[in-house]
């Protein structure tokens, strides 16, 4: 029988527990709990009454199902009420097919991942009317709007950004749920506040929430839809499961998708997973974004495809025939080359015509492109898995994938790759070792060869705090990396064996580079380097091309580097010009006094259209191309 303090305390637990998930401060009610209590009689017998005490507790925040979208219904009955070919079309008149774009899961249809679930939510209006229906949510005869039993009006909140792109697609969303007897009421808000880091979205400060999720070629996941990373006040609002959903199926499926480095087993979880998340419909995926870019019809070479941002990853072959420049338009100017600190796409774009791509990720797969032999897979031995001697302290990644040293209580994954109860002394788990083979003959454009000093130079530089980078999760999960002037060997802390292992790299600098006040930049502190212009402004690499010139506000020059180990550039000089706006970019690139803008210089309003029209009549190319980032909107399923 129970002590009677434990039964108490996990009575008190129950009802804390039974109001788990939501967004305000904490409150204190009074609830009526039946206690079992035990009362000695005599001295031998115990009998047990009970009782009915008041017992005071506090409860969470977004615990309370949402009264409208709580119901499944009702989530079901907005999807089949979304006519999203004619949102889509609002927002893309120049796509030939929008139903190309659509999505009917968090994964886009033609990524490897992606399963299409059994419950599908084509538009019909009619079925969602049903459903609302059936929910109890009617439409009086003569009434725009519809109505419950208590008279109270269908009306939902619609929050994101005032840009113009979400306020027109969101305009025929609106008109889409009052065609089916919803009323929206929109709120469109400030980025800085929808994306802030203590309002909008990170507090759950909202009923219908669109944004985007910018995807990768590995489509994750785990962060945005397992149980554990619901935000709440209780775990410091950690977490991007902004839904509160919490599907155990689900949950468990993304989760063990993440936890495998088999893609077979990979692509079985993230079906199941997509299953669930298609019945219960926690979020209304709307459309891929598209990426369109544009070029002087003559270009060759020029080889854009979903999943790969940088589309500059062969640049070194790209021909524009009887001409020795190539020109890039860009509308904003790298705010340094130094791209560990400034990840801009401008910045990232334009150092990879100095640095290159070591591997790429068309139609989100990835692959090696420059400078390596192969990406270090567990199929071609580059990378390996083994089991390791762990002891209490040690720094390991637990089964969930948190970075922490090890302890008594601890779930881990043991040498065989099974989640098991750490107790404490000696246990094994598993370790990955990549291993990086260099090609032959790389050289910096000086002419200098790479060498280990140099590769340990990237490492250094890439892991130190004082370098002025602001992510460290992959420096804070490698044990070391031991270079040589061939290969580079990077081992990763036990546990962690994440599915995006095979770009793990840190890459190098020249570590022999004298500067102007006679310095070596092998010698200098990382503190230093946001400020050095042989590292911000013009930096030495062993890609195609080197900088030659930076007239700021005006352009950006490079030639073609006479080192470069896979021999000259099909074209020996690149020019990224810096134009005011996208109206004039795509003048000079009808005048052909550009012949290159990028999908972040030409973005996706009317200026697309007058590209597209100049396409069609055969005088430029355009790329229209499917991303990875994707608008949806999401469904709070709970109130503060």
């Amino acid at each position: 029988m129970r002590n009677h303090r434990n039964t108490m305390v996990l009575l008190a637990l129950v009802a804390i527990a039974s109001m788990l998930l939501s967004a305000c401060a904490p409150q204190v009610v009074t609830q009526i709990v039946e206690v079992t209590k035990e009362v000695q009689v005599v001295q031998t017998e115990v009998v047990t009454v009970k009782e009915t005490e008041l017992v005071s507790v506090e409860t969470e925040a977004f615990t309370t199902p949402h009264p409208i979208i709580g119901d499944l219904r009702v989530r079901q009955a907005i999807a089949y009420c979304t006519n999203r070919p004619e949102v889509i079309g609002s927002v893309y008149k120049f796509v030939d097919n929008p139903d190309t774009l659509l999505m009917d899961t968090n994964i886009p249809s033609d990524h490897w991942a992606h399963t299409a679930p059994a419950v599908q939510y084509p538009f019909d209006a009619a079925k969602g009317a049903a459903l609302l229906d059936e929910a109890g949510w009617t439409l009086a005869e003569g009434a725009t709007f519809r109505t419950n039993a208590d008279g109270d009006e269908l009306s939902l909140k619609f929050t994101t950004t005032s840009a113009a792109f979400r306020q027109t697609w969101g305009a025929v969303f609106a008109q889409n749920m009052a065609a089916c007897g919803i009323r929206i009421v929109p709120l469109y808000a400030p980025a800085a506040w929808w994306f802030g880091d203590t309002t909008g979205l990170s507090r759950r400060d909202f009923e219908l929430g669109a944004f985007a999720w910018v995807g990768t070629a590995d489509p994750g996941g785990d962060t945005l839809y397992a149980c554990d990373r619901i935000p709440l006040p209780s775990n410091n609002w950690d977490g991007q499961n902004y839904m509160g959903w919490c599907n155990e199926t689900a949950s468990n499926a993304i989760r063990a998708a993440n936890n495998t480095l088999d893609r077979a087993e990979r692509i079985k979880q993230y079906a199941i997973f997509q299953e669930e998340f298609g019945k219960d419909m926690p979020s209304l995926p709307m459309f891929n974004r598209v990426e369109v870019l544009a070029t002087n019809k003559d270009l060759t070479g020029f080889a854009p495809a979903p999943g790969e941002a940088y589309t500059s990853y062969n640049v070194y072959e790209w021909t524009v025939p009887g001409a020795d420049t190539i020109i890039l338009g860009y509308t904003q100017e790298p705010a340094s080359l130094f791209t560990l600190v400034e990840n801009a796409f401008v910045a990232v774009n334009a150092y990879s015509l100095i640095g290159g791509r070591f591997y790429t990720s068309l139609n989100y797969d990835y692959k090696a492109n420059l400078y390596y032999t192969d990406l270090p897979t567990l199929e071609n031995g580059g990378a390996v898995i083994s089991s390791v001697d762990v002891k209490e302290g040690d720094k390991v990644v637990d089964s969930d994938g948190n970075l922490a040293e090890l302890a008594a209580g601890m779930k881990i994954k043991d040498g065989e790759g099974n989640v098991v109860d750490y107790s404490g002394g000696a246990a094994t788990m598993q370790q990955m070792v990549l291993t990086w083979q260099l090609e032959d003959g790389i050289l910096w454009s000086d002419g200098e060869p790479l060498k280990a000093a140099d590769l340990d130079l990237g490492y250094k530089i890439t892991c130190d705090p004082e370098s002025g980078a602001t992510d460290f999760t992959i420096c804070d999960r490698t044990v070391g990396v031991e270079n040589t002037d061939t290969s580079s060997v990077v081992t990763l802390v036990p546990g962690y064996t994440p599915p995006e292992y095979l770009i793990i790299n840190f890459g190098w600098y020249p570590s022999h580079r004298v500067l102007s006040d006679g310095r070596v930049l092998a010698d200098v502190p990382a503190s230093e380097w946001t400020t050095l212009p042989e590292v911000a402004e013009s930096p030495i690499d062993t890609g195609p091309y080197m900088i030659t010139g930076w007239e700021k506000g005006q352009s950006m020059t490079f030639e073609a580097n006479p080192n470069f180990y896979k021999g000259a550039p099909a074209t020996p000089n690149v020019i990224i010009k810096f134009v005011a706006d996208t109206n004039q970019a795509v003048a000079q690139l009808l005048t052909g006094d550009v012949d290159v803008l990028f999908a972040e210089t030409l973005g996706a309003g009317a200026e697309v259209e007058t590209v597209k029209a100049e396409a069609d009549a055969g005088n430029v190319a355009i790329f229209v191309e499917p991303s990875a980032t994707w608008e949806h909107i999401d469904f709070n399923l709970f109130t503060k």
